[in-house]
């Protein structure tokens, strides 16, 4: 019960609250499990025509050398870059805390990693929130944590 509490603290949520609606700063779509060719195909599907919310960064890290490739040869940068997101080369980045990829502050993350334990991207305060790929772009465009389905039916197509 203590480590619940400290977690809920640490992400500034009460028990029982939802995530729905949750603000974030930054969107991360990458990392070797979330950001694999089908995954951002995905995702792409979600961004393409949308616009990242004026007050989230957001970026795409491919799952690999290989991924990163065939996302490009097949126009999913361009959709990402379009809608706003940053195209990084594939690497660990935001998922690890490498490099500039790192949380700032108090930043509040929508990511696709696969850990969210304090202090994994890059900053103590940082809060981390997990969900799939298209969950991620869902937010990324909303400013806030946003059930994908609700952003209508084309996208879940």
């Amino acid at each position: 019960q203590d480590t619940a509490r400290r977690a809920q603290e640490h992400m500034r949520v009460e028990p029982g609250d939802t995530m729905e609606g949750y603000q974030i700063d930054v969107a991360f779509l990458g990392s070797c499990t979330n950001a694999r060719l089908p995954d951002l195909r995905r995702a792409a599907s979600i961004v393409e025509g949308r616009q990242v919310h004026d007050d989230v960064r957001a970026m795409v890290v491919p799952g690999s050398q290989r991924v990163q490739t065939a996302a490009e040869e097949e126009g999913l940068k361009d959709t990402f870059v379009e809608a706003g997101f940053d195209w990084r080369n594939a690497g660990c980045s935001m998922c690890l805390g490498m490099n500039e990829d790192q949380l700032e502050g108090y930043e509040a993350c929508a990511s696709t990693s696969n850990w969210n334990f304090i202090g994994r991207q890059g900053r103590k305060a940082g809060r981390t929130s997990l969900m799939n790929p298209r969950m991620v772009d869902a937010a990324a465009g909303t400013g806030e944590v946003t059930d994908v389905r609700d952003l209508g039916e084309a996208v879940l197509q």
